[in-house]
């Protein structure tokens, strides 16, 4: 039976319809202005905050930082670049080129996804969340003067829906509309659909000018320096070799709170090796000035050189308190030979994970098992009932073990050459028809079951081919293909490959780009992130239901339901983890005391220490 009206409506109402026939004006129920946005409301600075936590707001501006790139986005290339757009699927640009736009709003790094604003001064919210309106600041500006408007922004998400890197354009899907209202009130329309973050997806999305793509295809894979309004500008650069971004001495928004003690370097240089070993004796000779480490042989056995004798270069271990993610060999379960999963378990069998951190990484990491490894998401036991209640709708659609102990890789004996894990692999290969002719095996049909491992520089050879050696053991042919990094990142984008290594670092507070990871719907898209191909109905459902939640704890148990059905579909090879960044850097920088918690964030917190520039022979 629907009920009748709420009382408090029909006297509103009421009296609204009474002022009108009075000729008085009806007061209408007035919309908060925000200051900032985040999943469920919560938000640690308030609107009269001067600057985030971790900066400090009193550091010098001046001097450069060189250093190379462990993080990237859209089609961002670590090891070339030969375009200067970022934001469509075409071509390899360069890393951290988005630092030469502005976003609406900012991310707080000291919380889990809370955004102030920037280029956006207020927020309104409207028909409960599915009309947003962004306020911009009038002094907003392109690099070149020009004004930027609400006509920027809306042309801006509009494009990228249209046209943007599947990354964007994917997770706009729910993006009804953008349009000016008025010259600085930009409006957006959801369909009711969205994820609870998509907001502040669409608040931090690099904005670009009308006026300069009026006569550019926007599609284009150019080497033309973008018009940006950002704190950076594109500088110096050699195509594949070194980028350099120069800080905007006139930028408009620097003296903004959520700017204040960041952006310090008047330039910030990337360089570009394909070759680790190369980039880290470019590295001891002073060629940059800062280094995160990932080998852990090189960091046990290389920094024994001069300048770190004599203290001109520091070695720091800081806490990643962020969710490790999952970081492992992904098998293209678009393939045939790998759409059975007891052939993809054979293959996890296949991996000695011990032996390879005894002997290869000096026992520096753990095994990564779950997509949310390290997080409170991550699921571990039994499922509560509360997991079960989420679960048992899809009892009989996936596998029996969802309702019981989540899985996890084999623990071996360390040996290199289990005994029990070869026969465990044996005997999946067998059940799955992969049987074996001459030594060899073979798929059902007759055809060689073969493995090829993809890679762009190499580094992982080292660990790859003791993995290979095993799998050999078993009669699966593998071989190890480096191709340049251009054509890495196309034979990604068209699924051309067997097993490829990637990391997805998993945000604290998953949202509407998760689905980029493992929806059904990006299975088919070129550039997905959903590099094994999985397509699951329980999975997506229990993706929407994450992402929905109305409170962190129930975000929690729906993240644990879904990463155990993650875990039994068996699509990736799991490898390791470690809760630390390891850096290293030339003696001339200062720093904040403590690093926010969910990022490392060098380029915006740190600044040139002359003084110990000086004491070092280091000058600029």
């Amino acid at each position: 039976m629907q009920k009748g009206p709420n009382r408090r409506v029909v006297l509103a109402g009421a009296a609204a319809s009474l002022a009108f026939l009075r000729g008085l004006p009806a007061v209408a129920e007035e919309t908060p202005r925000l200051h900032g946005l985040s999943a469920f409301g919560d938000l640690k600075y308030g609107a009269d905050f001067t600057h985030f936590a971790y900066v400090n707001p009193d550091a010098p501006k001046g001097g450069n930082l060189a250093r190379t790139t462990s993080v990237w986005a859209f089609n961002q290339n670590p090891n070339t670049f030969n375009t200067l757009n970022t934001l469509i699927l075409k071509g390899d640009a360069p890393v951290m080129l988005n630092m030469i736009y502005d976003t609406l709003m900012v991310r707080a790094l000291d919380e889990p996804d809370a955004v102030y604003g920037l280029i956006a001064e207020w927020v309104e919210k409207h028909d409960g969340g599915n009309r947003i309106r962004f306020g911009l600041r009038p002094e907003a500006r392109f690099h070149d003067g020009s004004a930027l408007t609400a006509e920027d922004v809306a042309f801006t998400l509009e494009t990228l829906k249209k046209d943007g890197h599947p990354h964007i354009s994917q997770s706009l899907i729910e993006m009804e509309s953008a349009s000016a209202v008025e010259p600085h009130v930009l409006e957006v329309v959801f369909t009711g659909r969205q994820a609870r973050d998509l907001p502040q997806f669409v608040a931090s999305l690099p904005i670009i000018s009308k006026a300069f793509y009026a006569s550019r295809e926007f599609t284009d894979a150019t080497m033309e320096r973008p018009l940006g309004c950002g704190p950076y500008k594109v500088g110096d650069f050699r195509q594949g070799t070194y980028i350099s971004y120069e800080r905007v001495d006139d930028y408009w928004g620097r003296d903004l709170p959520v700017n204040r003690g960041r952006h310090n370097f008047d330039s910030i240089r990337y360089e570009f090796y394909r070759d680790r070993d190369v980039a880290f004796e470019a590295f001891k000779a002073g060629r940059y000035t800062f280094r995160e480490e990932f080998t852990s042989r090189v960091w046990a056995t290389g920094y024994d050189f001069p300048a770190i004798a004599d203290g001109r270069v520091v070695r720091a271990t800081l806490p990643d308190q962020t969710p490790s993610g999952a970081q492992g060999w992904f098998i293209n379960t678009r393939r045939e030979k790998f759409a059975d999963p007891r052939v993809r378990e054979a293959l996890i069998n296949g991996f000695d994970f011990e032996w390879t951190n005894k002997s290869l990484f000096y026992g520096a990491y753990s095994r990564t098992k779950s997509y949310f490894q390290n997080s409170e998401m991550m699921a571990e036991g039994p499922p509560s009932p509360a997991e079960l209640a989420l679960l048992e709708p899809f009892r009989g659609k996936v596998p029996d073990e969802v309702f019981g102990e989540p899985y996890s890789p084999p623990v071996s004996d360390g040996s290199g050459r289990d005994r029990s894990l070869f026969a465990k692999a044996t005997k999946l290969l067998e059940e799955a028809g992969v049987g074996l002719k001459d030594g060899h095996r073979v798929m059902p049909d007759g055809t060689p079951f073969e493995v090829e491992f993809l890679d762009d520089d190499g580094s992982l050879e080292r660990i790859a081919q003791p993995y290979m050696r095993n799998l050999e053991r078993l009669g699966i042919a593998t071989r190890f293909r480096q191709v340049d990094a251009a054509q890495y990142q196309d034979r990604l984008n068209s699924f051309d490959f067997d097993l490829v290594v990637q990391r997805y670092s998993m945000p604290p507070i998953p949202g509407e780009e998760i689905k980029r990871y493992w929806v059904s719907a990006e299975a088919g898209i070129a550039g997905t992130r959903n590099l094994s191909g999985i397509r699951s109905p329980a999975i997506d459902a229990l993706t929407e239901t994450m992402i929905a939640a109305r409170t962190r704890e129930e975000q929690i148990i729906a993240a644990k339901a879904l990463d155990r059905i993650l875990r039994a579909g068996r699509y990736w090879v799991p490898q390791w983890n470690r809760g630390t960044h390891l850096v290293a850097y030339w003696d001339q920088f200062g720093f904040p005391p403590e690093k926010p918690r969910y990022a490392l964030e060098v380029d915006s917190t740190w600044w040139f220490d002359k003084d110990k520039a000086r004491r070092i022979g280091k000058e600029g």
